[in-house]
């Protein structure tokens, strides 16, 4: 039986499995891929330590960084179901094997809700992004459109602000649902024009972004404005369907955690990055995240918490 198993390959499962092994905990971590979400990006800058890597590099490095670990092992598999047993829990994976634990960590992050409109993934990373945190400031002195009417959306706006030269917010329907302040902001800006009832419906370019069409609800006329990036904000889903059933969720299906330790609502399983009720998913926090939980779960482990 291990001491620990902890699922997912992004910052946060490799920031894990880095402590766990610099305190010789008995751990497996099993991940099916490396980098999460940031393996589409081109360019990242916030980084720390790195004034830029693209996604792919991050991705290679955090597995070298995790298999440079001598006192943990690695199983390349996903995750189909973790089950309570009287002495810890029994982890299922998708190539039959199992494993029992006295503890386990989720770091599985979360995929971007997309668009699924022609050009959408071809884009991806060539204009096409998500992380408005992250992207904004390579879209200078570029147009941009963002979709999405929510707090998301009105978010990205404020993060384009000080780069791009024109932002167009696409709003589905007739409103813009966010924060009212947040909202009032955005559309008193000069650089933002809204663009109501607009159903999106490709994403056009050569080699990277150029345009994007949408269909005006009223008038029934397909338009295209000429833009270099496109911002999806609509959301983004956790990857925690192998968790129901065992801990609390949100009605967003995050694992619902304490900040403090990342401890679940139930003894013996923590959970750290994107897949939590954390309100910053970014590549630093997740890894900050996993880093107090393996901590936490030490003291659980060693010291009796």
């Amino acid at each position: 039986m291990y001491e620990l198993i902890i699922i997912g390959g992004g910052p946060a499962g490799v920031s894990a499995g880095v402590y766990a092994a610099r305190k010789k905990i008995k751990t497996l971590v099993i991940a099916d891929a490396f980098g999460g979400r940031s393996i589409v990006s081109d360019n990242i800058e916030n980084w720390i330590g790195v004034q830029s890597i693209s996604g792919l590099e991050l991705a290679k490095q955090l597995e070298q960084h995790l298999r440079a670990q001598e006192e943990i092992e690695i199983s390349e598999d996903k995750v189909l179901e973790i089950i309570k047993i009287d002495d810890g829990f029994l982890i299922k994976t998708d190539a039959g094997k199992e494993h029992q634990t006295k503890t386990v960590l989720v770091c599985t992050g979360g995929k971007h809700r997309l668009l699924n409109i022609p050009g959408e993934e071809k884009f991806i990373g060539k204009g096409v992004a998500f992380c408005s945190t992250c992207d904004a400031p390579f879209f200078k002195n570029k147009d941009v459109a963002v979709v999405g009417a929510g707090n998301a959306g009105l978010e990205a706006v404020i993060d384009l602000m000080p780069y791009a030269t024109k932002i167009y917010l696409i709003v589905r329907g007739d409103k813009i649902k966010g924060d009212v302040l947040t909202r009032e902001k955005v559309i008193n800006y000069d650089k933002v024009q809204v663009i109501y009832n607009a159903g999106v419906k490709e994403v056009v370019g050569d080699a990277f972004v150029s345009g994007l069409k949408y269909l005006d609800a009223i008038s029934g006329e397909e338009k295209e404005i000429t833009v270099q990036g496109v911002f999806v904000t609509i959301g983004a889903m956790p990857n925690s369907d192998m968790t129901r059933g065992l801990v609390e969720l949100n009605k967003r299906g995050e694992i619902i955690i304490d900040y403090r330790t990342g401890q679940t609502s139930l003894k013996g399983v923590w959970a750290a990055g994107d897949v939590t009720d954390s309100f910053y998913k970014q590549n630093n926090i997740a890894a900050g995240d996993a880093a107090r939980a393996v901590l936490d779960i030490y003291a659980f482990l060693y010291k009796g918490k």
